[in-house]
């Protein structure tokens, strides 16, 4: 009865603490996200008050809250819509993981710890964080802009690599011979094709199973069911959030419309409790040993994630405004660097590797949601200062206004 009540007031504690911060927040018209994190930092192992009767429940939550943010994603958009924006923008996924994942093969090089330390933190800068990206397009009014389809295709690109590259990593750490490791990533790469066909082809009779006019049963089918589905393809050896998401892109309709109203705020709930977790995990001693390295690696990173978003973005014909808001939305990292920089952890390759790792995500987590805000209006003025210098850059005196949108020209939704 004691530990239930010590668990009851730590939750409710921390549930209570995450509305003020996010009203702070609010008031101030920024993400709630860097709060969050620094929350979890405070309250967390090494922190001020560490918790420990709610830790394993809140870990369950920050799960949920993670598929529950690419099932709302997922929502948004239809299967065509996918299928269509993944045969556009495959080139960007080449280009965002060769940009993103050498700084960090390179940093573990240069540090000495050899190829597969490499091949771990290439994984760790290479893969954005959906969640985060998620919660933060919701939170800036996004999710209708031209730019979204662009972020949106080159975040699942990536998450759909996962299902090559962690089979790939966990053979690497293991030892694992070839055969194992092959049997490994065909079983991963059939089960994401399955349940891609899956969403594709059949998403109208799924929709059709699933639909309901009472909201209860509603709520509990699809919550059901994206859990189901993303247990398995987490089990199989393919992300969590890549299942959670081709369930909302296999929904569509009334259905799909239904289902995000009811589970907004759910998604809302458990969504400021993953990134709560995170900063429970995260030992304030081990920061500053690597700090440096990681903060050069975050700076660089950040640059090459940007460049990413600005080419795929104005591959696909979107504004200067766009994209630059493209490329700033990208830079988060979070769950899959922490799951990656885990993996060699518990293998013991390096034991510097987990402290960097969490470190260089702590930078660009709190940064991301920053940049996502505030890269568009500041190269905006920047260019336009520029172009207003000719002297500066060589330029024509008379700018040209169809590029270079004035800064206080309305966002292009």
């Amino acid at each position: 009865m004691h530990s239930s009540a010590i668990f009851l007031i730590e939750f409710g504690a921390i549930i209570l603490g995450l509305g003020l911060l996010g009203r702070f927040a609010g008031r101030f018209q920024f993400s709630p996200i860097p709060l969050y994190l620094l929350a979890g930092l405070a309250f967390g192992e090494g922190g001020l008050l560490p918790l420990g009767t709610s830790e394993e429940f809140v870990a369950i939550g920050a799960e949920i809250g993670v598929i529950l943010l690419l099932l709302m994603l997922g929502l948004e958009y239809t299967a065509t819509d996918l299928v269509s924006n993944l045969k556009t923008q495959y080139p960007a996924g080449l280009v965002d993981a060769a940009l993103n994942a050498l700084p960090g093969a390179a940093m573990a090089l240069l540090l000495g710890w050899g190829p597969v330390a490499a091949v771990v933190l290439a994984g760790v800068t290479w893969i954005s964080s959906s969640g985060v990206i998620a919660k933060v397009l919701g939170d800036l009014g996004r999710l209708g802009n031209r730019e979204t389809p662009v972020i949106l295709s080159i975040l699942v690109l990536e998450d759909l690599s996962m299902a090559v590259y962690l089979p790939i990593i966990t053979a690497l750490l293991a030892g694992a011979g070839l055969a194992a490791g092959s049997a490994t990533l065909a079983i991963a790469l059939g089960v994401a094709g399955l349940v891609l066909v899956v969403a594709v082809r059949y998403g109208r009779h799924l929709s059709r199973f699933v639909s309901s006019d009472d909201p209860e049963k509603l709520l509990l089918v699809v919550l059901g069911l994206t859990l189901l589905v993303a247990g398995v393809a987490q089990q199989l050896q393919v992300s969590a959030a890549v299942g959670a998401f081709l369930v909302g892109i296999a929904l569509s309709g009334e259905v799909a419309e239904g289902a995000h109203g009811l589970l907004s705020p759910l998604r809302d709930l458990f969504a400021a409790v993953f990134f709560v977790f995170f900063g429970l995990h995260t030992d304030p001693a081990s920061i500053p040993p690597v700090l440096l390295p990681a903060l050069a690696l975050a700076l660089v990173t950040a640059g090459t994630k940007i460049a990413t978003g600005y080419w795929a973005a104005k591959r696909a014909g979107i504004s200067a405004k766009g994209r630059w808001r493209a490329g700033g939305t990208l830079v988060a990292r979070g769950e899959f660097s922490i799951v990656i920089a885990g993996l060699a952890v518990t293998s013991g390759i390096e034991p510097r590797l987990g402290p960097l790792a969490t470190a260089y995500v702590l930078i660009l987590v709190i940064i991301g949601p920053l940049t996502a805000r505030f890269t568009e209006p500041v190269a905006t003025r920047l260019t336009g200062r520029l172009r207003r210098d000719p002297a500066a850059t060589g330029a024509p005196t008379s700018p040209d206004r169809d590029l270079v949108p004035s800064p206080d020209a309305p966002v292009e939704k």
